[in-house]
């Protein structure tokens, strides 16, 4: 018999499950045997390496070349995870979730068919929003650079022994820890950054 190819879990005999579990099974002929759930692919590929050695299968037919002899395959596999009705409501309920969701996307579709006007009208105003954000962002972090600025020529003036019109409990000095860069996105062109 041939070896069969490797499925995308990576692990020959596991499949993923679309309520976050790996399926372990192992085929013989006509023979499909379900070998249950678990929550990783590597446990899942333990459980297929343990039937694989139960019905003497070579080894270059398992998932891991790590084990030797049948016990110390049935040493590494663990218990199957148990679906209780916790999962299965869970489960139930992430695929009503799908389907609105699956409902919202094809409503959504036809509504921009039918409604360009309205489409384009949507984009012009998400643009205005991202200008307006980003030049606000850019304002912000132009002001937060002044008051950086003056509060450290406080700061020096201080230092070489003269007198700054800030007071003592003057909360403008606490401007000389402001972080003044990172704070703006990828739609941000930078002509107005300058280091620190």
């Amino acid at each position: 018999m041939s070896s069969r190819r490797r499925s995308a879990s990576g692990y020959r005999g596991v499949r993923e499950r679309p309520n976050d579990g790996f399926y372990a099974e192992i085929r013989s002929g006509d023979l499909r045997l379900s070998l249950g759930t678990y929550d990783t692919a590597h446990e899942a590929a333990r459980a297929f390496d343990a039937a694989a050695w139960r019905l003497g299968r070579p080894r270059r037919q398992m998932n891991f070349q790590d084990v030797y002899t049948l016990q110390q395959a049935l040493d590494v596999v663990p218990p199957p995870r148990v679906n209780s009705a916790q999962d299965r409501a869970e489960h139930t309920a992430r695929q009503h979730r799908l389907l609105v969701a699956q409902e919202d996307e094809r409503v959504m579709v036809e509504w921009r068919r039918r409604h360009p006007k309205d489409v384009a009208y949507e984009q012009e105003y998400w643009a205005r929003r991202r200008e307006e954000d980003t030049r606000r962002r850019r304002e912000e972090r132009l002001d937060r650079r002044r008051r950086k600025a003056l509060a450290s020529a406080q700061a020096d003036l201080v230092n070489a022994g003269g007198s700054s019109f800030f007071t003592e409990e003057d909360e403008r000095w606490f401007d000389i820890w402001l972080s003044t860069s990172g704070d703006t996105n990828d739609d941000d062109n930078g002509a107005d950054d300058w280091s620190d």
